[in-house]
């Protein structure tokens, strides 16, 4: 209890800047290593060749299937577990961290198996053309073997982040990231396994991430825990932890919908398109990290102090880090907007592909200033279990807003509606989110 007694404190009483970055921090460092593997899958392939690296777009598509279901019952479960421990109701804290956990390994494995059986149709979906079908289907067979330790790791992870232990998930996740671009390294400079080795090195370093994570909980690192014996698979438990995952699940269920729905437009104009606009959001959301890391850093703050009735806190927060991200994001993007074109050619050395990458890529760093904004308000709903905003605001970066503009701008102003659809959806999400900040703030209740 003295163990609990100190965390809690610690969440209430720290100051609140200090707290945010001691938790967005370690948070920060694994999305960004998390990010680097994820460009290292990207540069390697890119040796291969322009249809290659499509592949590695493509397969993003499916990798954000799995992870939208793994940040659903991830977040969801966090968000609650971080209030119940606010209220200091540890039991029901372990019931909700044995669920989601549970319920993301047995998704993880009946996504397996369902994405093996259909395994051609889903990357054609996904926006497969015929020359980079046989290595997105070498490559996505590898992420489907990954699926039930990529799915529940989302789980482990945001527990421990919600109960304010983000230097352990950061290890679980950066050991496995470190382990990838090493084993990358290995399978195709050395074996020359080609994209199978890239696949493999991705599945390989998911299930050491894994069992790191997992090892948290066994060695009792954790207030809450996994036991079977906790786990309660009831429609009310599992209801509630979905509708407070709801927003992870839309925003990287929507995410899902517009890769495949990009790679199809961008098909239109050869692989070199395809490659190109893979790279520059995976450049971008490379940046885009900082903000996430900060956002994630301040998930906790909320949940612990709204379920602690210390609202002062919850708006604290949430100020210093749409501060702090602004600043991390504004520097990064400002470099890569002027190093652009090195910056696509660093994955893939193709005239055409970095031709129409240099665009895209810079528009999206402009847009990016707005982007901490919209991250604050979708991090502070979701933790404080205000579900409704939370899953409209998510949805609309990737879904809402963006899948109508590309499908619009693509048929109106061709490959450069294309190149502009997500920095345009980006801005506009942000306007759309003060409103909702201004009301909440507003009418947020007085402490007790």
């Amino acid at each position: 209890m003295s163990k609990y007694k100190s965390q809690f404190e610690m969440m209430t009483l720290k100051p609140v800047p200090s707290l945010i970055v001691k938790l967005g921090i370690p948070t920060m460092i694994s999305m960004f290593v998390t990010s680097i593997y994820n460009m290292a899958d990207s540069y390697f392939v890119g040796q291969i060749s322009t249809s290659a690296s499509g592949a590695t777009g493509v397969v993003l598509g499916l990798m954000a299937i799995l992870q939208a279901i793994g940040f659903m019952f991830g977040h969801g479960s966090g968000s609650i577990i971080s209030r119940k421990l606010g209220q200091k109701d540890i039991d029901s804290a372990s019931k909700f961290s044995a669920t989601g956990f549970y319920s993301a390994l047995f998704s993880g494995f009946a996504i397996l198996i369902l994405g093996s059986i259909f395994l051609t149709p889903l990357m054609l979906l996904l926006g497969s053309t015929p020359t980079i079908l046989p290595y997105a289907k070498t490559y996505a067979i590898c992420i489907l073997c990954a699926a039930p330790a990529l799915v529940s790791s989302c789980v482990l992870n945001n527990i421990l982040r919600y109960e304010g232990r983000a230097f352990f998930a950061m290890i679980g996740l950066t050991s496995g990231g470190i382990l990838n671009i090493f084993l990358d390294m290995l399978f195709m400079q050395y074996m020359a396994m080609g994209i199978l080795g890239a696949g493999l090195a991705t599945a390989i370093s998911q299930y050491v991430s894994w069992i790191l994570l997992l090892t948290m909980f066994l060695l009792k690192k954790t207030q809450s825990s996994l036991a079977f014996k906790y786990a309660k698979f009831n429609l009310a438990t599992i209801g509630d932890i979905i509708t407070t995952g709801l927003p992870s699940l839309a925003r990287q269920g929507l995410a899902s919908i517009s890769t495949m729905l990009l790679n199809n437009a961008a098909g239109n104009y050869g692989d070199a398109a395809i490659a190109a606009m893979s790279i520059a959001n995976r450049i971008s959301m490379f940046i885009f990290s900082a903000a996430l890391g900060i956002g994630q850093g301040f998930q906790p703050v909320a949940g612990f102090n709204f379920g602690a009735k210390k609202y002062s806190r919850v708006r604290q927060g949430f100020f210093f880090t749409l501060i702090f991200g602004t600043f991390l994001l504004g520097i990064a993007s400002l470099a890569v907007f002027t190093n652009a074109g090195p910056c696509i050619q660093l994955f893939r050395n193709d005239p055409d592909v970095i031709t129409i990458g240099i665009p895209a890529l810079r528009a999206q760093c402009i847009a990016l200033f707005f982007v901490p904004f919209q991250v604050c308000n979708n991090m502070m709903f979701q933790s404080i279990g205000y579900k409704f905003n939370a899953t409209f605001l998510s949805s609309l970066r990737n879904g809402l807003l963006f899948i109508p503009l590309l499908l619009i701008a693509s048929a109106v102003l061709g490959l450069k509606g294309i190149q502009y659809s997500q920095a345009i959806a980006d801005v506009m999400t942000s306007l759309v989110c003060i409103p909702f900040t201004i009301s909440f703030f507003a009418k947020i209740p007085k402490e007790q």
